[in-house]
């Protein structure tokens, strides 16, 4: 099971520890859901899920200010359970002393952050997905064009990383060169990363590694980017056919979520940038609306149809 350290979430949010007695070394995150314990404060604990984060906003703060001590002394005990990674007071809010004594008891984390109850929910929900979705590692080049995730794979030696230089010189960014991390965020949705150690590096056989956001700025560079598009890369085959009009998509399958390929040969004198760049904007037209192969057997379909009816 995937699992995040608090400690990792409490940077990232730049929340503040009001328990700092507790030690958070073993503190663990292992579900992206959080919770707004409203119903627990009135009693009803059915279904009470302890895997979640419990964030308080206003409201529950309020009613935590409403109610008497013996009310707080019979609540928070069965509220505040062990097995809970922690409570977030969200609007710089502050925890009475019951709550505070009965985390302390419980070895729960009291934290606070600065920001809105709704718009931290969201962040917080949005980088736990992302931080505990499945994920793999495979052998590729992810760029980002025009918007447009593109996957660049195929074997070693074959041009990705020079494609993705001359793109990266073409105004785009690259995400991750060599190794990709894919993580499933959704049932159609994969988001791709470059591991911590090879970030923003790009190795040129000949040359060595190169520093892309050195050499060409913050601009070239991005951290994650959804996988939109994979272009496939392969030495030409005289003998296959290959796609030449694409009235039909092709896909491929990561993680049990398909994704739109394009199977590209490659033969000397091709530009492999600008065929990874026009097929990313040819899918962002599909998108929108317009299909070119389409529009083009609808012509001959009426050219057609005029011959006969001449």
């Amino acid at each position: 099971m995937a699992t995040v350290a608090l400690q990792s979430l409490i940077e990232k949010m730049n929340l503040v520890n009001l328990t700092p007695d507790i030690d958070l070394s073993s503190k663990k995150i292992t579900s992206p859901d959080i919770n707004r314990p409203a119903l627990q404060l009135t009693g009803f604990f059915d279904h009470f899920d302890t895997s979640r984060v419990e964030i308080i906003g206003f409201v529950e703060y309020t009613y935590m200010q409403s109610m008497d001590e013996a009310r707080r002394q019979e609540i928070y005990p069965r509220l505040i359970d062990e097995e809970i990674p922690c409570f977030i007071f969200c609007r710089d809010l502050e925890p009475d002393e019951v709550f505070l004594e009965q985390a302390k008891k419980s070895n729960v984390p009291v934290l606070k952050a600065s920001r809105s109850t709704s718009d931290f929910s969201s962040q917080v929900i949005r980088w736990l997905t992302e931080q505990l979705a499945p994920c793999i590692s495979i052998h590729g080049v992810l760029v980002d064009v025009d918007g447009e995730g593109v996957l660049i794979t195929g074997e070693s030696g074959i041009g990705k990383s020079e494609a993705a230089l001359e793109l990266i010189k073409r105004g785009h960014r690259l995400i991750s060169d060599d190794v990709v991390e894919i993580r499933k965020i959704s049932d159609d949705c994969l988001v791709g990363s470059a591991p911590d150690i090879t970030k923003h590096f790009i190795e040129l056989r000949g040359i060595g590694i190169v520093d892309v956001k050195a050499l060409f700025g913050a601009i070239s560079v991005k951290d994650s980017e959804e996988i939109s598009l994979v272009i496939k890369l392969e030495d030409w085959d005289k003998d296959k056919d290959y796609d030449r009009l694409g009235l039909e998509e092709e896909y491929t399958e990561y993680l049990g979520t398909k994704v739109v390929c394009h199977s590209i040969p490659i033969r000397p004198g091709r530009n492999l940038a600008i065929i990874c760049e026009t097929a990313a904007i040819n899918y962002r037209q599909k998108k929108m609306g317009y299909n070119a192969a389409q529009e083009l057997y609808k012509r001959v379909q009426e050219n057609l149809a005029k011959k006969r009816d001449e």
